[in-house]
C-alpha cells in the first residue's frame, strides 16, 4: 500500500470511529480534540473532516481503478491460456 493511501485508510478510519461514536453515545470525538462541543466546529475540525471527506473519495476512486484494472487483465490472463 501506497504511504498516501496509507494516511487516506488511517482518516477513513478515525472518521469512521468518529461516526460510529457519534451514533452510538452522541459523543463527536473529533470536536471534543479541538474543544468543541457535540454538533458544533471550528477550523481545526473543519479541516480534518474535510480531510476525512477527501480521503473517502480518493480511496473509492482508486478501489474502482484497480477492480478495473484487474478485470481488464484477468479478461487478458483468460483469453491467452485459450
Amino acid at each position: 500500500m501506497k504511504g498516501l493511501q496509507k494516511v487516506a485508510a488511517a482518516l477513513v478510519i478515525v472518521g469512521g470511529l468518529n461516526w460510529g461514536l457519534v451514533a452510538i453515545a452522541q459523543f463527536d470525538l473529533v470536536a471534543w480534540i479541538f474543544g468543541e462541543d457535540f454538533g458544533t466546529t471550528n477550523a481545526a475540525s473543519r479541516i480534518v473532516y474535510g480531510l476525512v471527506g477527501l480521503s473517502a473519495v480518493y480511496l473509492a476512486v482508486t478501489l474502482f481503478a484497480q477492480r478495473e484494472h484487474t478485470a481488464a487483465h484477468g479478461s487478458q490472463a483468460a483469453t491467452a491460456a485459450h
